[in-house]
């Protein structure tokens, strides 16, 4: 048996730079809309006496004969909470392990590249201000992948305590100028595209200051239900998500919304591979876009993949 390669948070900041993440998962979505990988449900379990819980992140990727899961646990301490997460990818030829790595990094850039794949499939081609809420580093990474999909004449950061953030850029890579916001509704008005970018388990903006043309792409945490906007407001939104099949069992406000009745996952106006694919009904710009992520295994499966060509390549 060859021994499958490890790689710690140091190793995966070494070897980002040399990975496309965001190529690497649009292959991954048009695999899935083709059938060449399956992504099961991903799975929540309790750890007994409310000490945590983990989520296990499943896939399938075909191409590239290997199979894999993330697992991600929340522990709560009596400070801050540990989270962390680990991915194992197998050989659907062997059966044997070939990677184990830690994929706090890699869940970060994931994240992020997914959002920004979404919003510029979603977003009119004549956008130009861009919103970001959030000034952590997912915030950050979003930033980064969003800076090149439109030429943004404004760019904007807003968190409540953005004040007292240090090392948030100046400037975008192309030179926009970017304004930070305590208020975040004041931010988000007149935003084309706004991403918001929290560990929240509740509502971090007011949806009514949205215009009916903005694109909003909102992320997954370990917190029960979590969910960056309000679940009545679902109906008033064209509803897009990462994947059909297991996201709105998965979103907090998905299911929130659909237990209460206000919306139904038949709604979706689709989904990452059928947009990609060009089988994903368009943004009617009548009412804002709404495209909800809650991070799937395959992504894990898919960027883990990349990390161990770079590591295989070096």
């Amino acid at each position: 048996m060859t021994q499958p390669i490890v790689l710690h948070d140091a190793d995966i900041t070494a070897l980002l730079p040399k990975v496309d993440v965001r190529s690497v998962l649009e292959r991954m979505f048009r695999a899935l809309a083709d059938g060449d990988a399956v992504q099961p449900p991903q799975t929540l379990s309790l750890f007994p006496c409310d000490a945590g819980d983990f989520i296990t992140y499943l896939g399938v990727l075909a191409g590239e004969k290997v199979f894999g899961a993330k697992l991600s646990p929340y522990i709560p301490g009596d400070g801050k909470a540990l989270v962390t997460a680990w991915t194992l990818l197998m050989s659907m030829e062997t059966g044997e392990p070939v990677l184990l790595c830690d994929s706090k990094k890699l869940t970060t850039e994931r994240t992020a590249a997914t959002s920004v794949i979404a919003a510029d499939a979603l977003a009119d081609a004549g956008a130009s201000v861009l919103t970001i809420v959030g000034s952590g580093p997912v915030a950050l990474a979003h930033l980064r992948y969003a800076e090149a999909i439109r030429p943004w004449a404004e760019i904007r950061i807003a968190s409540p305590n953005i004040a007292g953030r240090t090392g948030l850029p100046e400037k975008s890579a192309g030179g926009c100028a970017i304004t930070r916001f305590t208020d975040v509704d004041q931010a988000v008005r007149g935003a084309d595209v706004v991403l918001l970018c929290t560990s929240s388990g509740k509502p971090v903006i007011e949806t009514a200051a949205l215009s009916k043309t903005a694109v909003v792409t909102s992320i997954s945490t370990n917190v029960a239900n979590a969910h960056e906007v309000d679940p009545a407001a679902l109906s008033g939104f064209d509803v897009y998500c990462d994947y059909r099949a297991t996201t709105p069992a998965s979103a907090g406000e998905m299911k929130l919304a659909a237990a209460s009745g206000v919306w139904s996952p038949d709604a979706l106006c689709g989904d990452l591979p059928e947009l990609l694919a060009g089988r994903a009904k368009v943004p009617s710009r009548e009412r804002p876009a709404f495209f909800r992520s809650i991070g799937l295994g395959l992504e894990d499966v898919a960027a883990a993949v990349a990390v161990l060509a770079a590591a295989r390549g070096q």
